[in-house]
């Protein structure tokens, strides 16, 4: 009997060991389909910053733009470091390989973690192809694809910590801080923002005692005990001693009472984890860590610079989500809600304040969709994992032993294959800087036939990480932060200057004439150059054209 149990153990195994394989290559395949080829604005200039770094040390003032002494913070200069150094070995191939690369770590960090928290497979293969789909669009060659792999990684940490006090959990959760506060400072206060869904849970159920089981009134009881026999006053202690022990016979009832509705809850299961204290404890240490890195006090600083100014409030990815327009987390949401409100599902506390508190952020801003898809994966990984288990009768065991045959190997694989097809057909033919979007050939022009010394170009927001890439002193450019006030050091709000500048809302001659500029390139098609072609051409020299951008000389 024994062997037979022993070899449909090993059955069982070899088939989670067969389709974990298959999980994370069919993910890795999805994952490089997903990684686009051309790449963001941001990335241009993050190789160039860690040139700067490689070359100059972080001097805490920016090269890349003609306007002088703008203090630069160097956000992520780790990353903008290891970014050049892979550049100047291997080229933009490397960058988007190492892109490739990270997303490929994301998707399966993603999946390992939900299966180790959540002990499921197959739903943890699912939800993982659906966060990535989520998240598509935030895929690229910046520093915060690597800290999305670091946050999921300190989910990980923190309920294994949590469930074990193994002091292995903690050394992780201390060194992800200090590698966050060196390679993408703008997220350093979120990493807090993760333990606050355990701590609230906790000091809630601390809350909850208190009241429930009376512990104020027992205290003050002991209290006035202490005093009666002081005085000697034997009557009011005899009378206090049977209080107290009525009201120890009531707290007795209550906890029992209370241990069973704890044990079965209607919807939201609470738990007081003694380990939790510990987690406060280190989630107080961590909070040291951000003066590990050369930025001085920038981790703790940084974040409150950027909302004080008014770069979050246009810059797309920083604005309101709009939840007509944004169907996948809308689908999620859903999704959610339907299976706490339609179903017998009990979520627990913690989840409820992280998917809660998710949902809030992302809300706020459109950005977080990442980690509401991200760290959410877990909640929603083990809401769907009690539903299949409450309402199906068949184990996920079974279920993945009947798929891990032939035919279901092949099945899943074909259908993965199709979907990574279509989602990666369209950037076949794409090249690593798309001509449209950034003035290749007009860099070419500038460099061969415009004195950069004694020039100064007004350039647009979207292609400037471009052009200082190219060597060409900006205007401004994606590093936004660079341009307001709270961070630049003068008066000026150059980043403002320029939104209304591009929009007309401000005269472009007067801007022009403001800050001194001699060259402008822009799209052919902006507004700027509509107006200049039609109205303004005596005061200006067209240099160059071609289809997608115009370069013109003020006249002086």
């Amino acid at each position: 009997m024994k062997i037979k149990e022993k070899k449909h153990k090993e059955k069982k195994d070899k088939s989670k060991i067969k389709f974990t394989i298959l999980a994370i290559i069919l993910i890795t395949i999805f994952c490089i389909a997903l990684t686009p080829v051309t790449f963001q604005n941001d990335t241009y200039y993050t190789i160039k910053v860690g040139e700067h770094i490689a070359k100059s040390g972080i001097d805490g003032k920016d090269p890349f733009s003609w306007h002088e002494n703008l203090g630069y913070t160097y956000p992520h200069w780790g990353y903008d470091l290891v970014n050049y150094f892979i550049y100047d070995i291997f080229g933009f191939t490397g960058i988007y390989v190492t892109t490739c690369i990270l997303t490929i770590i994301l998707g399966i960090s993603i999946y390992l973690v939900n299966t180790k928290l959540v002990k499921n497979q197959l739903f943890s293969f699912i939800i993982t192809i659906g966060v990535m789909y989520m998240i598509r669009g935030y895929i690229a060659a910046r520093a915060q694809l690597f800290t999305f792999i670091l946050f999921i990684l300190t989910i990980y940490l923190i309920e294994k910590f949590i469930e074990t006090k193994n002091k292995r959990y903690v050394v992780g959760l201390i060194v992800i801080p200090i590698i966050i506060a060196n390679t993408h400072v703008a997220v350093f206060p979120f990493y807090f923002v993760l333990y606050l869904p355990y701590i609230a849970e906790y000091l809630i159920c601390v809350f909850a005692e208190t009241i429930i089981y009376r512990k104020v009134e027992t205290i003050i009881l002991k209290i006035k005990m202490n005093l009666a026999k002081r005085q000697g006053k034997e009557e009011l202690f005899a009378k206090l001693e049977k209080e107290e022990q009525e009201l120890e016979n009531k707290i007795d009832k209550v906890k029992i009472k209370r241990t069973k509705e704890l044990q079965n809850p209607y919807k939201i299961k609470l738990t007081k984890n003694p380990n939790v204290k510990w987690l406060i404890v280190i989630m107080l240490i961590c909070t040291l860590t951000g003066f590990l890195t050369p930025l001085g006090t920038t981790p703790y600083t940084y974040l409150a610079k950027t909302m004080a100014g008014n770069t979050t409030e246009n810059i797309n990815e920083h604005l309101p989500m709009t939840i007509s327009q944004e169907t996948d987390p809308s689908c999620a949401i859903i999704i959610i809600l339907s299976i706490l409100i339609f179903t017998k599902t009990k979520i627990r506390l913690s989840d409820l304040f992280m998917i809660g508190g998710l949902c809030y952020l992302m809300l706020d801003s459109r950005r977080q969709v990442t980690m509401f898809a991200i760290i959410g994966s877990v909640v929603l990984n083990r809401l769907v994992f009690q539903l299949y288990e409450t309402y199906i009768k068949k184990s996920e065991k079974e279920l993945i032993k009947n798929i891990t045959n032939k035919v279901g190997i092949a099945i899943i694989t074909i259908i993965m294959l199709v979907f990574s097809y279509y989602m990666g057909k369209d950037k076949f033919d794409d090249s690593f800087v798309d001509e449209s979007v950034y003035p290749t050939k007009a860099s070419e022009y500038i460099l061969g036939h415009i004195d950069l010394g004694t020039s100064k170009f007004y350039n647009e927001y979207n292609y400037g990480s471009y052009l200082l890439f190219r060597g060409i002193p900006v205007f401004i450019d994606s590093r936004a932060d660079l341009y307001s006030p709270e961070f630049s050091g003068k008066q000026d709000d150059i980043f403002m200057d320029f939104i209304e500048t591009s929009s007309i809302g401000k005269f472009y001659g007067d801007t022009f004439e403001k800050y001194g500029i001699t060259h402008v390139i822009t799209y052919k098609n902006s507004k700027v150059s509509m107006i200049i072609d039609k109205a303004d051409s005596d005061k200006y020299t067209e240099l160059y054209r071609d289809d997608y951008f115009v370069i013109y000389e003020i006249n002086k």
